[in-house]
């Protein structure tokens, strides 16, 4: 599995347990807003997120590790990039944003769908998500915020595939349920691996 060429780290504070998400309904009609603590509190409340899957020129997907900071799924393996809309910002502002502050590249996105899930990680609370999926491309190089990415690595789709039957419990559960189904449903959009 591929290594890009290492960047000085970044360690920008991102992220804030107070920052306000948007509350959703099932059909993403705006309810409210609440502080992201509080919406992974219990078994989570239905909020708007967004999860970005990013190719590079040679067709390989850039995984990051979340960081050990996290408190859901700390250390485990995920898409590119995931995160929320703030109040009062659109979709759009917020995934070009986000992958500014995780890993310091831009990228033009497609949307393929949105779907809702839920998950618990243990004690500590739980994603319960309404999230808008992309697909991407950049060769910008990666310049990783630390305080959000413990590793990253580029990796080639057949070897993404082998490695998510192989070590399933190493990956976010919202990585393994898009992938599922970009594989399924716009496998035609995926690149092919010049590797």
């Amino acid at each position: 599995m591929a290594r890009p060429a290492v960047l000085p780290a970044r360690r920008e504070v991102v992220s804030f347990p107070s920052e306000q998400l948007i509350l959703v309904d099932e059909q993403d009609h705006e309810l409210g807003r609440l502080p992201k603590d509080k919406c992974h509190d219990g078994d989570g409340i239905l909020h708007r997120a967004f999860s970005l899957f990013i190719f590079d020129g040679q067709g390989r997907l850039l995984l990051q590790q979340r960081s050990a900071q996290k408190r859901l799924w700390p250390l485990f393996w995920s898409n590119s990039c995931c995160s929320h809309p703030r109040h009062g910002e659109s979709m759009d502002e917020a995934v070009h944003r986000r992958l500014q502050q995780e890993l310091g590249i831009s990228s033009d996105l497609r949307f393929l769908f949105k779907f809702i899930y839920q998950a618990r990680y243990g004690d500590h609370g739980s994603e319960h998500e309404l999230c808008w999926v992309y697909l991407g491309r950049s060769n910008d190089p990666v310049a990783p915020n630390r305080n959000e990415v413990a590793d990253w690595r580029f990796v080639d789709i057949a070897e993404i595939d082998c490695d998510l039957n192989a070590n399933a419990p190493a990956y976010t559960p919202w990585m393994k349920l898009e992938w599922e189904r970009i594989r399924s449903e716009f496998g035609h959009l995926l690149p092919v691996s010049s590797a």
